[in-house]
């Protein structure tokens, strides 16, 4: 039996990506390596699916995607739309019968669907379409967005899809093949990102992040805006506002550590905004350190910034394993916490006797930071200062992010010097709040509920 440890970091659910494309034979393997390019989104499971008019073909299963699609070749998966998906679970257990994309057919044709994201109010509606004889072969919140857009496609793809949305609350991005189009929607709000790509003059891509795009060697065209739908088909990239009263509040964690550094995610660079970060916490922090280290990966940029904002040499005092496997799937506790470490070992050579200043993203917890301060210190580190690039994480997400409750939350329990004297460290400095909207460049347009308790949404 497969036990997961409660995160020590915010988990993202999962990642989207999907082609229109009539005229290529290669659709398969550029979903595969979209879904690569995005696979640091959810490592649960991973599947493609491809549309060819009325005849759905696709392969998932539990796994990285390299694994998935280890001895089922996605180059066989041919068609004109295609939609891929890797998963971590937010909403549903993790099992296969909860791998994505989702796929039925209903009086349009064949229909298939991607979701990032939480809905809130997926169990009352699951409960009413129950109530009313539908089935769910899932426990996946995106299945009731699947049902709802079957249930109204007599009214037309586009009416099936504004009505099945207008219903739901909470964050999504989703990429769905109906009627061989590809469409695109992101909530009213733009928790979650969605971008388009285009190759060409016919192939047109959606993804979570721009580096998928890139991965594919797809031109980026723009984000899709919030309260937007985007459809794709043989007349090219149309527009359909669902939602007028759209307010842009990105999640503020997608630039602090779930994107990738090389993606631009609503106009912002996040390796420059990590860096960013950095330099700001040296103005709010200035500690009298020999040297800078970041955590790997998402502290090494912001790292880098303090150490140009200071003078003080950054060094890779930690050495990422990349080859170890889930550690929550270990048998036993001593097991997992062995597997852990062997993630992250420091370098005794340029720690030792040192006054080391460590830059991380957050500290959820607090056991990854305390085993961290463990490391170096063993490596023969003379002090361990703590800097994190965000404020303290005090209240949990409800959209889409897999995060303790409220009560697991070490800064919603403990004061900075409780939670540095908890972690081991001489010193604890967080990021204010003020810092890191002056670094992101605007003082709103993002969700900030895990920060503040403020959310764009109300949660009950």
């Amino acid at each position: 039996m497969n036990h997961r440890e409660l995160p020590d970091k915010m988990e993202e659910e999962c990642g989207v990506f999907g082609i229109y494309s009539p005229d290529n034979d290669q659709i398969g393997s550029l979903t595969y390596l979209g879904l690569l390019a995005l696979q640091h989104r959810g490592q649960e499971s991973a599947g493609i699916s491809v549309v060819q008019g009325d005849t759905i073909t696709g392969h998932k299963d539990m796994g990285l995607a390299a694994w998935v699609f280890k001895d089922y070749d996605p180059a066989s998966l041919t068609g004109s739309v295609s939609v891929g998906h890797v998963r971590y679970s937010t909403s549903g257990d993790s099992c296969v019968e909860n791998a994505q994309p989702l796929e039925a057919h209903c009086k349009l044709g064949s229909l298939v669907i991607a979701h990032n994201g939480n809905l809130i109010n997926a169990d009352i509606i699951r409960s009413l379409l129950e109530d009313g004889g539908v089935l769910f072969q899932t426990s996946s919140d995106s299945e009731v967005l699947m049902s709802m857009i079957a249930r109204g496609a007599s009214k037309g793809f586009e009416k099936a899809v504004v009505d099945a949305i207008s219903a739901v609350k909470g964050s999504y991005a989703l990429i769905i093949s109906l009627d061989n189009k590809l469409i695109g929607v992101r909530d009213p709000y733009g928790i979650r990102p969605l971008c388009i790509g285009r190759s060409g003059d016919n192939s047109w891509f959606l993804a979570s992040e721009s580096c998928a795009l890139d991965a594919v060697d797809a031109e980026f065209v723009r984000d899709v805006e919030p309260g937007e739908i985007v459809v794709i088909d043989e007349t090219g990239l149309n527009s359909i506002a669902h939602d007028k009263n759209n307010n842009l509040t990105t999640c503020v964690f997608e630039y602090i550590y779930f994107a990738r550094p090389d993606s631009v995610i609503d106009g912002i660079d996040v390796y420059d905004l990590r860096s960013k970060c950095g330099e700001a916490l040296y103005k709010e922090y200035p500690v009298d350190a020999d040297v800078v280290v970041g955590v790997p990966d998402s502290g090494i940029p912001a790292a880098l910034g303090y150490s140009h904002a200071s003078g003080i040499p950054y060094v890779q005092g930690f050495i990422k394993n990349r080859y170890v496997g889930r550690t929550f799937i270990s048998p036993t506790q001593e097991i997992r916490e062995k597997a852990v470490s062997l993630k992250l070992n420091a370098v005794r050579s340029l720690v030792k006797d040192k006054k080391v200043l460590l830059i991380d993203d957050s500290i959820v917890r607090g056991t990854t930071s305390r085993r961290m301060v463990r490391k170096l210190r063993q490596a023969g580190a003379k002090e361990v200062h703590i800097g994190i690039v965000s404020p303290p994480v005090s209240d949990p997400c409800y959209f889409g992010i897999d995060t303790p409750n409220r009560e697991d939350l070490i800064a919603n329990k403990m004061t900075n010097a409780e939670i540095c004297q908890s972690i081991g460290a001489d010193s604890l400095q967080y990021l204010s709040l003020d810092g890191l909207l002056t670094a992101l460049g605007r003082k709103d347009g993002f969700c900030l509920g895990c920060l503040n308790g403020i959310y764009p949404i109300s949660t009950r």
